[in-house]
């Protein structure tokens, strides 16, 4: 069976803020980058000091949050780094847009409103040189995905350096007035949603695959989609559930990885009969 969320549990905030109150030292997040070698693991609580950094950060530098810049851009791959700006938008009242770093950026419309842009290193050259996205921005934050939390190897005029910044900034949160339920918190293809229905939309993606709070879910989703959003975060907290994130996915670690890391559910990776991307339970 499925853990439902209890009444409280309107928000992903407050999601994680269950999880870190029921079981702080199990893994929340494993990460896998198949081109690197990198493998990073974060329990529900160093997870949340991260995601409280980066809130404040948000709120702190820039002004994010109800009443001030109230969206954000994250143009970021599939990585634990990139799951800490989600829940720290979400808990600074922070509408989000994912932007994977592969698109053709050019063609990326920016919000109508002011708005934060947060880019991986690797596609920081493409959104400087003449990307709307770039132009329009109020606020440019490079994130260079290091393995060690390295610096960006060269933080061009304007853009903020993400692994620089964030280290002054306090572990604990408080969320600012107006950042609720009702606060619009995902833009996504043609949809979006508030902080409530996207707890619901993980709340159902979590009961259809019957996830559990023993189950071990591996991810191979962009998340710049509703189900990789789903998938790699929102579901997890949800069922209580705890997740390995792939980024550069290689398929002939596949089998030992689901071995080595005691996978019980697969989505978004092929294996045996299914390369369809459904969740995939495993006996």
């Amino acid at each position: 069976m499925t853990d439902e969320p209890g009444p409280a549990a309107r928000t992903p905030a407050e999601l994680l803020r269950r999880r870190v109150a029921d079981d702080p030292a199990r893994p929340l997040v494993t990460f896998y980058d198949d081109a690197t070698g990198e493998r990073v693991e974060l329990s529900a609580r160093t997870f949340d000091n991260w995601v409280a950094k980066t809130a404040n950060l948000l709120v702190d530098e820039f002004g994010a949050g109800p009443g001030g810049v109230e969206h954000a851009v994250l143009v970021l791959p599939e990585h634990w780094q990139s799951a800490v700006w989600l829940m720290a938008c979400w808990s600074a009242g922070v509408a989000v847009r994912v932007v994977d770093p592969a698109d053709p950026l050019a063609d990326v419309e920016p919000p109508d409103a002011p708005y934060l842009l947060a880019v991986a290193e690797e596609a920081l050259a493409d959104v400087l040189d003449g990307s709307p996205l770039g132009a329009d921005a109020d606020e440019i934050v490079g994130l260079s995905l290091h393995a060690l939390g390295g610096p960006l190897s060269a933080a061009p005029p304007g853009v903020t350096d993400y692994a620089v910044e964030v280290r002054a900034h306090g572990d604990r949160f408080r969320p600012p007035a107006g950042a609720g339920p009702d606060t619009l918190a995902l833009s996504v293809t043609k949809d979006t949603l508030t902080a409530d229905e996207l707890v619901g939309a993980a709340a159902r993606f979590a009961a259809k695959w019957a996830l559990d709070s023993q189950d071990r879910l591996f991810v191979a989703m962009s998340f710049a989609t509703l189900d990789g959003l789903l998938a790699s975060l929102l579901a997890p907290l949800v069922s209580g559930a705890s997740v390995i994130i792939q980024r550069n996915f290689d398929k002939t670690l596949l089998d030992r990885r689901l071995t080595l890391e005691h996978v019980t559910a697969v989505v978004g990776a092929p294996g045996g009969n299914d390369a369809t991307g459904s969740v995939r339970r495993l006996t």
